[in-house]
């Protein structure tokens, strides 16, 4: 149901009515004295019907003009989705050499490298967003900022390396948060922070997951993980001058999402990545708000006015 910030602008809508009935008492009286003192056959021939109910559209145009201003005034709201005013989101993308694999093509890595550059245009200027790369170790090629560029010249620099370490990289991006919330809090708080963590395999070394993730809940960060690839066993890279099967592996993805509390989802392909990536982004990045929705009553009451004068004008030769 629609909501209104100032409800008590509807008592103009008695005074519509008011209008209304008096129109109508006014009307009646006319047609009496009309009856009293005028040949009907004359009068039939003079004014017909057609003319005589075409008088009443400016009275009728007024009346919704005068209804629709009244609702305007009472401060209707709609809910619609603007962005945020400030937010900060740590990506963090995996390169260990599992992801040359070629089930999504070109490449796992080019795939990401396209979708992450995708999710970051996408986010509104508002936004803190940092970048975290990681393999056998992990690092904070952007600290959370407006700017984009540093983000896509890093997204496009990655290149792949040995070994797993997602512990690590769950806890850099974790710091990284909190050392720029701590220069943004304000009296509202901290602003809403996310991680948007993205990998094929599951940690190999490093620290364990389950550490980084509960302080990431402790901390009231979200995060959301992203599985990609397929689960085919077939898939293979070549280490080492031999193949070496890569299937995708989600266990620690569901595992971080399991244990600080957000989402875990599943990218089999390039099409689904970017589909996940864009209502990540449209979740972190805009929030539904009550809105002014008066403008559009106030103008069409302004347009049924206008029409009132003009009707009255062509078809009673003055204005009501």
């Amino acid at each position: 149901m629609p909501t209104f910030t100032t409800p008590h602008w509807f008592g103009l809508l008695a005074v519509v009515a008011l209008l209304a009935v008096g129109y109508l008492l006014a009307q009646r009286h006319r047609r009496r004295r009309t009856l009293r003192f005028t040949n009907l056959a004359l009068l039939d021939r003079v004014a017909p019907r057609r003319q005589q109910a075409t008088r009443h559209v400016p009275a009728v145009l007024s009346l919704c003009a005068l209804t629709l201003f009244a609702i305007g005034l009472a401060g209707p709201t709609a809910q619609a989705r603007v962005p945020r005013d400030r937010a900060t989101v740590m990506l963090i993308l995996d390169e260990s050499l599992s992801m040359g694999a070629t089930d999504v093509q070109p490449s796992r890595l080019d795939a990401v490298k396209a979708a992450a550059t995708e999710f970051a245009h996408g986010l509104p200027p508002s936004v803190n967003l940092g970048l975290v790369t990681f393999a056998g170790t992990a690092t904070v090629q952007v600290m959370p900022t407006t700017l984009r560029e540093p983000v896509l010249r890093g997204i496009q620099r990655m290149k792949l390396r040995e070994s797993t370490a997602t512990g690590e990289a769950l806890a850099a991006a974790h710091d990284a948060a909190q050392q720029i919330n701590q220069l943004l809090t304000g009296a509202d708080g901290p602003p809403p922070t996310r991680i948007v963590l993205l990998s094929d395999g599951r940690k190999n070394v490093g620290r364990e997951v389950d550490g980084p993730a509960q302080d990431c809940k402790n901390a009231h960060i979200d995060v959301d993980t992203i599985s990609f690839g397929t689960t085919n066993p077939e898939v293979t890279v070549d280490i080492q001058g031999r193949p070496v099967p890569v299937p995708s592996d989600p266990d620690t993805m569901r595992r971080i999402a399991a244990v600080s509390g957000g989402h875990w989802y599943a990218a089999p392909t390039a099409e689904a990545l970017r589909q996940i990536y864009g209502a990540i982004g449209s979740q972190v990045g805009y929030e539904t708000r009550q809105v002014d929705a008066s403008k559009p009553w106030m103008i069409l009451g302004t347009v049924f006015f206008v029409a009132g004068a003009a009707t009255a004008l062509r078809f009673n030769q003055r204005i009501p």
